[in-house]
């Protein structure tokens, strides 16, 4: 399978999810970011697993570590859900970060060696590791036809991340291209879900 087939399943599977992903869109507030999620709450709503995307969510794009607040977060998360519990599904799963939460929270997996998302499997996958139902999965992305999409597909929750880490002085062009990436999904989303 070539690199590219998750772009090409993002539109054929976000135009069948149009509908759930423009309603998650609308019900998502304009400064949601990972900070505005509570894991008490979160876990008093049913959620048993998170998997959360790296670039955007927990750093800006290309960080090889997460930002302190981050850090203080998934700190909270751990003690609400345990390590064995939180998963990182991201489509860059470097070395680099591989290594640092190995070094900082060694109960943290990465899921790898799965298709790409939108694609189900790296969800799929954190529901066999921990015997969860995909329905007490939460998804923690940035982007609709990746993260938030492949949720849908599989049947687990999402969580739309619209106010991402992003850091033009550290990562212009990558920062610039996801920004509008973003905010093309999101014009994609909302005029197909007319259709």
């Amino acid at each position: 399978m070539n690199d590219f087939s998750h772009i090409l399943a993002g539109v054929r599977l976000g135009f069948l999810h149009r509908q759930a992903l423009a309603r998650l869109m609308r019900e998502t507030p304009e400064d949601s970011a990972i900070l505005s999620l509570n894991p008490e709450s979160l876990k008093a709503s049913g959620v048993s697993v998170l998997a959360l995307d790296f670039d955007g969510v927990l750093a800006n794009h290309g960080a090889p570590t997460p930002l302190p607040e981050a850090i203080e977060w998934l700190n909270r998360c751990v003690s609400v859900f345990g390590d064995d519990m939180i998963f990182i599904l991201s489509n860059k799963p470097t070395r680099e970060r591989s290594q640092w939460f190995s070094a900082h929270f060694p109960g943290l997996r990465f899921i790898a060696g799965v298709r790409k998302k939108p694609y189900p499997d790296g969800l799929q996958k954190t529901g066999e590791l921990t015997g969860v139902p995909l329905s007490s999965v939460l998804m923690v992305d940035d982007r609709l036809l990746t993260g938030c999409l492949a949720a849908v597909n599989a049947g687990a929750r999402a969580c739309y991340i619209r106010r991402p880490y992003v850091s033009y002085r550290h990562n212009t062009t990558a920062e610039l291209f996801f920004m509008l990436l973003r905010r093309a999904e999101r014009c994609i989303v909302l005029a197909a879900s007319i259709v």
